[in-house]
């Protein structure tokens, strides 16, 4: 079974599916494929290389204005809105670049009047290793530079940062200077050039499923996916009680 995100509408469906496909000895996979963006990969790398030692604070951003209800308009009337939007992608890097959270706080808010969930989310958790990250999501964000559907990324670390701009350009610094590239996503020929970052994921996330399903591992599994739904339904849990969750 391939499924797309979000999991299921709820936190209580997706453990069924999970363990109803277990039960069956069904594989069963979840096309989260902003975690095979090729800028995303590239900072993984670099997290991994080990230049900028060991991290400690870091800030994951996908602001922007876009009018993503144009092309999607059932996103207007989603009672939970970006966090099962784009808080599954979002949080999804999160635990790809960072590892399993801690605890987490999350504060929400609707700007838009005229769509019926929230589009504002900001989410302040504590990992496992100790990092502390901020994630912060919002379609209400009029910026200098629109950035949409790019993913940015601040991590701070002993000897240095890694910094994930706008344009796909990842900036190193230490105190010997800084130094940069340019993490371009492959352009296929097929792709909208608007939505290059993702389409191009896309071929990456199938390829790793298909090497799944062909009895190699594959990290999308429903298993795996399940753990970022838990933290979607945390935050929505933790908005409304305003309460911190630790797991």
């Amino acid at each position: 079974v391939v499924c797309q995100k979000p999991m299921a509408g709820t936190l209580a469906d997706a453990e069924k599916m999970a363990d109803g496909c277990k039960m069956q000895n069904v594989k069963l996979f979840v096309h989260e494929n902003f975690r095979w963006q090729a800028p995303i990969r590239a900072l993984k790398k670099a997290i991994d290389g080990g230049e900028i030692g060991r991290i400690f604070k870091a800030r994951v951003t996908f602001c922007s204005a876009f009018p993503v209800f144009e092309n999607q308009p059932f996103l207007s009337d989603l009672r939970h809105f970006i966090l099962t939007d784009i808080g599954s992608h979002v949080l999804d890097i999160c635990r790809f670049l960072f590892g399993e959270v801690k605890r987490l706080s999350c504060f929400t808010q609707r700007v838009n009047k005229q769509i019926r969930g929230e589009d504002i989310a900001n989410v302040m958790m504590e990992m496992e290793n100790g990092l502390h990250c901020f994630t912060e999501m919002s379609y209400a964000s009029i910026l200098e530079k629109e950035s949409f559907p790019q993913t940015l990324v601040l991590i701070e670390g002993e000897h240095g940062s890694l910094h994930l701009t706008n344009d796909f350009e990842l900036k190193v610094t230490t105190r010997s200077g800084t130094h940069s590239s340019v993490i371009k996503p492959v352009m296929y020929n097929w792709i909208d050039e608007n939505y290059a970052v993702v389409h191009s994921s896309i071929v990456d996330c199938n390829r790793d499923i298909l090497n799944g399903l062909q009895g190699g591992t594959c990290e999308t599994t429903g298993a795996d996916n399940l753990r970022t739904v838990r933290l979607v339904w945390a935050c929505y849990e933790s908005a409304a009680s305003k309460k911190t969750i630790a797991f």
